[in-house]
């Protein structure tokens, strides 16, 4: 079993760490004190603010269950991101939303979680992320505490964690499946020099030049570089671009996104797919409004069709229900 850790403030632990333990793959929860400027401080202490510690939970989980952008898609619809110092009924410093990496592998992952809530915004979040400093735990009586006091003050909805796992089964069944990233060696002598150029290198392909633009037979598209299922017929449209378009990936946890500043003057936002960090293409806001808005202008390159009828025998039998 593979171990990870996050820390995840998002005003009173109590809430925030009653909703975590509700989700699959979660192993432990911890109630605490995050980035504090006082060596182990109690809670009396972190009330007056002079601490500059937040109230946050330390979540271990099982990335094979819950990857770190589903777990962190989970934690953002138990705040509002766009507030500063406040959750709910809380005010004050110790009650600010923040996500803390002890593994500077997970800062990628974050990113592109903060950047897909400001592009559905269309403003920038108010949620700290960085490394953590330190995490000093909470006095016994805040662990668990709504197990103990089921009738407590909680400022989330916890009733919404079993909507998420409902709304994002596709996400964990993907996720259980377990694709993985070949070593450079292997990619390249998979890969034509076109797809790994595109995937590895960032490459565009030229517009209407792949037979994906306008190819919208029922199936999947899956990363050509590791197999995670990316995107699906019923989403697909002609946009006129030269590049196949979908309006939303199969599971949102199964492609990143990030601020693109390559070209001057045109900021853009880039989508990877998550398990193999494979260069995808951009998303725009310009798709079609009946579903969502959201143009993602993909390399066809970047990815292999599988027909629907081919599903089962491929070991995708799994997304039939999804087509």
């Amino acid at each position: 079993m593979d171990r990870r850790e996050i820390i995840l403030a998002g005003g009173c632990f109590w809430g925030t760490e009653a909703y975590l333990k509700r989700l699959p793959g979660i192993l432990e929860t911890e109630a605490g004190y995050a980035n504090s400027q006082v060596a182990h401080p109690i809670y009396e202490e972190v009330c007056t603010g002079a601490t500059n510690a937040a109230e946050a939970v330390r979540v271990v989980y099982d990335p094979s269950i819950i990857p770190l952008p589903l777990l962190l898609e989970a934690y953002l619809r138990t705040i509002d991101p766009t507030t500063l110092n406040r959750q709910g009924n809380d005010r004050g410093t110790q009650y600010r939303t923040d996500i803390y990496w002890t593994d500077p592998r997970d800062a990628p992952a974050v990113t592109a979680a903060l950047t897909r809530v400001e592009r559905r915004l269309g403003r920038p979040t108010r949620v700290e992320a960085g490394p953590l400093r330190n995490f000093f735990p909470a006095e016994g009586c805040h662990q668990d505490y709504l197990d103990a006091n089921p009738s407590g003050y909680c400022h989330v909805d916890l009733a919404d964690a079993e909507r998420f796992v409902r709304e994002h089964q596709a996400d964990f069944t993907i996720a259980a499946q377990g694709y993985r990233k070949p070593d450079e060696a292997t990619l390249q002598e998979a890969l034509d020099p076109q797809a790994f150029a595109v995937t590895q290198q960032s490459v565009t392909d030229r517009a209407f030049t792949h037979p994906y633009d306008q190819l919208f037979d029922e199936g999947i598209y899956v990363d050509v570089v590791t197999g995670e299922p990316l995107f699906s017929s019923k989403d697909k449209f002609d946009a006129g671009c030269g590049w196949p378009a979908f309006a939303r990936p199969i599971a949102e946890s199964s492609v990143t996104e990030a601020p693109d500043a390559s070209i001057p003057g045109m900021p853009r936002t880039e989508v990877r797919s998550a398990k193999g960090q494979s260069h995808l293409g951009h998303v725009f806001e310009d798709g079609p409004a009946s579903s969502g808005g959201q143009r993602y202008c993909i390399n066809g390159s970047a990815l292999r069709f599988i027909p629907k009828d081919h599903l089962e025998e491929e070991g995708y039998g799994y997304l039939l229900p999804l087509l």
